[in-house]
């Protein structure tokens, strides 16, 4: 484990009555429980998408900036799903589409791979989410 002062970014959020919020107020939401259907506000695994949107989209700018100067071009989609396992533990399978306008099909694939390695839950972790990470059909979603 690295030393603390070594991580590049941290961020605290708080789950509790119904409610999640981040500790700079950045994300303050009502959150839906999968064991009540009569609740409203978001759901694990929209939480989930969003999450992996929002990291994907983040690796792929990055990467983007080393193939092309249209980054700000760059879309994720990212679709998650929650099932229970035999055992009773949660599994999520996300899959995320990666698009960027004017690049070809190679850039395109070489952006998708570099993206999907700079995060530590990328395609190659066999734990017990499975996420896979491919280029959006036709350039766009």
């Amino acid at each position: 484990m690295p030393d603390p002062s070594s991580w590049l970014h941290q961020a605290t959020a708080t789950a509790e009555g119904g409610h999640v919020r981040t500790e700079d107020g950045g994300l303050s939401t009502a959150l839906a429980s999968p064991l009540a259907a009569h609740c409203t506000g978001l759901r694990p695994e929209q939480l989930l998408a969003a999450a992996f949107a929002s990291c994907l989209h983040h690796a792929a700018v990055e990467a983007a900036g080393e193939i092309t100067n249209e980054a700000h071009t760059v879309q994720v989609r990212a679709e998650a799903k929650l099932k229970r396992d035999d055992d009773g533990r949660y599994r999520a399978d996300v899959h995320a589409s990666i698009s960027s306008a004017g690049l070809s099909r190679q850039q395109l694939a070489d952006l998708v791979e570099h993206a999907d390695r700079l995060w530590p839950f990328s395609s190659g972790d066999n734990s017990r989410h499975r996420l896979t990470v491919t280029p959006a059909e036709n350039g766009r979603h």
